[in-house]
């Protein structure tokens, strides 16, 4: 029997834009191989798998994202993509939230107004074993302002906006420093919002995400001290770009956005094949 497969674009309002994310709402677990080869066939920044797990609540699902290289730890525009699946395909009605249990554990997800609003714990930067300034600035390619990590990735402040959107980065010397992605950001003085960001994962095999919603756990934290704010609008300024709101709530951040679906089809390879059970 075929799967099912969707593709949404998330944190946007409109086809082509934001960050699009493939979604399988499967029947039950699939293999680690087959789900790593659809992510790879799909070629998107994230694709998502999710089942109801027996035995659960009614919106309760084991959810995993895989990158065409690797599965990762924690997702935003995705997790978003497949709350927006759940309530538009008709697997689950929008008045019932939507759970997820994921390797960074128990995540949710909710819709009002045409916004999704997701749960998720917050990732702020650490004081420790901060990175060299000049080394950043020679990777980045721009004058540095502060630098520091937080649990998954490196954040990287600059002097202006306009610095975060004309930037060029050698992605390649990206790919080697020992994080999951590289976070460009700064204070916006586009009217409306509160700070732009980029965030670039050569390492997990994607140059630079269009929107990156978990890369706003560590974001939301550093923005709201600075600020002295606790709810934010930012803008990804990637291409094709995105909208997020931005609420802390003490060790948590909710972060909301919208998505529209843009196709719909079915996978027709079998986990048996070897073409996907190979390396």
């Amino acid at each position: 029997m075929a799967q099912s497969i969707i593709q949404v674009d998330a944190f946007t309002d409109r086809p082509f834009g934001g960050n699009p994310a493939a979604v399988c709402v499967l029947g039950s677990p699939r293999e680690d191989a087959w789900m790593q080869a659809v992510a790879r066939e799909m070629n998107l920044s994230e694709t998502a798998f999710l089942h109801h797990e027996p035995g659960t609540a009614p919106g309760t699902y084991r959810l995993r994202w895989f990158t065409p290289n690797v599965e990762v730890d924690l997702c935003g525009h995705a997790t978003l993509a497949s709350a927006h699946a759940l309530w538009t395909e008709g697997y689950l009605d929008k008045e019932i939230p939507a759970r997820f249990d994921t390797k960074s554990g128990a995540l949710s997800a909710t819709c009002r107004d045409g916004w999704i609003t997701l749960d998720f714990p917050a990732t702020p930067v650490l004081s420790e074993n901060p990175p060299d300034l000049n080394a950043v600035a020679e990777i980045i390619g721009q004058p540095v302002k502060f630098a520091a990590f937080s649990k998954f990735d490196m954040l990287v402040e600059l002097e202006s906006e306009d610095a975060v959107r004309s930037l060029v980065p050698a992605v390649g010397r990206m790919a080697v420093v020992a994080v999951r992605g590289v976070i460009v950001t700064a204070a916006a003085t586009t009217p409306g919002f509160d700070f732009v960001s980029r965030f670039f994962a050569p390492s997990v095999g994607v140059d630079e995400d269009p929107v990156c919603g978990s890369a706003h756990c560590c974001l939301g934290p550093y923005w709201g001290e600075r600020l002295g704010k606790s709810d934010m609008v930012a803008y990804q300024a990637s291409p094709r770009g995105g909208i997020l709101r931005v609420n802390l709530r003490g060790d948590r951040v909710e972060l909301s956005g919208q998505a529209v679906t843009t196709f719909r089809g079915e996978l027709v390879g079998k986990a048996s094949d070897p073409s996907l059970e190979s390396s």
